[in-house]
């Protein structure tokens, strides 16, 4: 009988804790679920634009993305992890936090480009200057010493490459196809919502409060950038403690594939040593002379494609080589010469090699003589030594200028969330 009694009371207290946490979940409000009434005033919301009240439009979460993989952030050390063959002394480790955000799968391709074009010549109407901006610059595959010719007709507007990466394209049109892209991926999201074009805002961007739109496509900052390439949530193993870095975006210290089928195969794409770019016929390797497609080579455990070699991709950041000395240690960014001015550079010594157009690039204070920023770009190309694609080491180039080597992939913040 005692028994019987200590098991209804033990039942009891379950039932009694149980409705408590339940009605705990179900009574306090969420960005999801915020009730029918304020909790700071006791007004009723309203639900559509007929209502009186303050209109709390119907919540689901972030929409996706095309082609976004979403970055689970943390804590990291940023910087190169390897001998500064360059003497650049520009990338010092340090102990930073990125935020959680979404990043493209892979770089932006050619038949990504032509799409843009395409909508951008329809609207030249408005703006003929537009579609004459965004031409990717093609000549960048001629030198006066090979004959890559062929690849200024070919390379962006041939079916065969359609999935390769964009090349020719500078800073500052990757950056403006980022603006495209936000407002045809939302346009796209509304028309799915049945918001109509009139509900838009002045500037013709459908409200942030309607919550069926994403935030802004854009450039990963460096720091981004980086964080995602080394994928270091691969080498976590049940505990707080980073016990492993990584030279590559994969585990060890070799390029090769130490596993299976593929063992032996390069996993990725880069030049192999003085005119060798692919190995011999019978046998190429890494199986590509130029670029590769950009679904090639093994994704990283983020399942990002291409974070090293292929193309060398922009990132947000204006380059300052002493960005490691004072830095926000939360979601870092270098926007422009504060706390590092241009005046203070010494124009005799300020070079970095940059071997992407054969040449070395000129100094950050030449290309801001010029009323440009010199922005940072990350990762090796199809014509960079192995040593360019580790995540750490950086270069930099002029925001209007372009090359074959560089492309570029776009970023996007996880709003709503404190992770």
């Amino acid at each position: 009988m005692n028994n019987m009694k200590i098991s209804l009371v033990n039942l009891a207290v379950a039932l009694g804790i149980g409705s408590i946490l339940v009605s705990c979940q179900q009574g306090k409000p969420t960005s999801i679920n915020p009730g029918d009434k304020s909790t700071a005033t006791g007004l009723a919301y309203g639900r559509d634009d007929g209502d009186e009240g303050f209109i709390v439009k119907d919540f689901k979460g972030q929409p996706p993305a095309p082609n976004m993989i979403y970055i689970e952030g943390g804590r990291t050390v940023l910087g190169s992890g390897e001998e500064d063959v360059m003497f650049a002394r520009d990338n010092v480790e340090r102990t930073v936090t990125i935020m959680s955000f979404f990043m493209d799968e892979t770089e932006i391709a050619n038949i990504h480009w032509l799409e843009y074009m395409h909508f951008l010549r329809q609207d030249s109407g408005h703006n003929p200057d537009l579609y004459a901006q965004a031409m990717p610059d093609t000549a960048v595959w001629v030198k006066e010493l090979s004959f890559n010719d062929p690849y200024r007709d070919h390379y962006l507007r041939y079916p065969g490459f359609r999935y390769y990466p964009v090349v020719g394209v500078s800073w500052d049109q990757a950056t403006d196809y980022c603006k495209w892209r936000s407002n045809v991926v939302n346009y796209k999201l509304a028309q799915d919502a049945d918001i109509e074009i009139s509900q838009t805002g002045a500037n013709g961007r459908i409200p942030l409060e309607s919550g069926v739109v994403v935030p802004d496509y854009r450039l990963p900052t460096e720091a981004e950038w980086e964080y995602a390439a080394a994928a270091l949530i691969g080498v976590q193993y049940g505990d707080e403690n980073q016990t492993n870095r990584r030279l590559y975006p994969w585990d060890g210290h070799s390029l090769r594939n130490p596993y299976g089928r593929q063992m032996g195969q390069f996993l990725c794409n880069f030049k192999r040593g003085r005119g060798d770019y692919a190995g011999i016929a019978g046998k190429l390797n890494d199986g590509a002379m130029i670029t590769d497609q950009v679904y090639a080579y093994p994704p990283n455990d983020y399942n990002l494609y291409n974070m090293a070699g292929n193309v060398n991709e922009w990132v947000m950041d204006v380059y300052r080589s002493l960005s490691f000395q004072d830095v926000e240690d939360l979601n870092p960014l270098r926007r422009n010469d504060y706390k590092d001015p241009t005046k203070s550079y010494d124009k005799e010594n300020s070079l970095v090699g940059n071997f992407a157009n054969g040449n070395e690039n000129p100094s950050s204070m030449e290309i801001s003589k010029k009323n440009k920023q010199p922005r940072v770009y990350k990762g090796g190309s199809w014509a960079d030594a192995a040593y360019w694609c580790s995540p750490g080491n950086r270069r930099f180039w002029a925001q209007d200028s372009s090359s074959s080597t560089i492309g570029f992939r776009c970023a996007m913040i996880q709003a709503g969330r404190n992770y």
